[in-house]
């Protein structure tokens, strides 16, 4: 059975490749364009599930640039989808930009259902089931710690994604705005070194 016409929302495994949902193989299998962030590291998951279908880039920097094509596309009968490095696209990465086009043109947008960093985390913390997600910090640090003092005042759980090399450089602020709160740090969730 084909797809029909739309854009696909397809997670890809956040480290174990075995975390891939069949329905998420059969969508890419069935696709006539997949898109993604990095051609090099998406063709090793698509090769270890011996997909075939054509692969173009498709991320921060050529996101503008790329989304008249897709939308030509989908309209023209196409079924794409849309994958990450890992994890959901357009949580924290490209894809927001067309999901807006694809709805102002009234072209369907299918979630596929899968692996999240997000709530990988949040089920093993213990902590309670209202969450906030901030997604990445801003790269400049003034700008950084307004973010930190802004989301301490949140009153639910508060996920925020942290550049592993740049962890170190926000544990001043993590002590200043969050000394009366639990921490998890979740590390290479479903990897070989996995650290919670």
């Amino acid at each position: 059975m084909n797809l029909k016409a739309g854009l696909y929302i397809v997670p890809t495994p956040i480290g174990n490749l075995d975390d891939f949902t069949i329905r998420s193989i059969n969508v890419l299998s069935k696709s006539n364009l997949i898109l993604c962030e990095d051609t090099r590291r998406s063709i090793k998951l698509l090769n270890h599930y011996k997909i075939k279908n054509k692969l173009v880039s498709y991320h921060k920097f050529n996101e503008q640039s790329r989304v008249r094509y897709i939308i030509d596309k989908i309209k023209s009968g196409d079924a794409i989808s849309l994958i990450s490095d890992a994890g959901t696209p357009s949580i924290s990465d490209p894809g927001r930009i067309l999901c807006q086009e694809c709805i102002k043109n009234h072209l369907d947008v299918v979630p596929i259902p899968g692996p999240s960093a997000i709530t990988a985390a949040m089920s093993v913390s213990g902590f309670g089931d209202k969450f906030y997600f901030h997604g990445f910090l801003n790269k400049q640090r003034t700008k950084t710690e307004n973010e930190f003092k802004k989301i301490s005042k949140v009153a639910s759980s508060i996920i925020i994604f942290v550049n592993a090399k740049k962890l170190n450089s926000h544990i001043d602020y993590i002590k200043k705005y969050f000394s009366d709160r639990q921490i998890l740090i979740a590390r290479e969730i479903s990897k070989l070194n996995e650290t919670f």
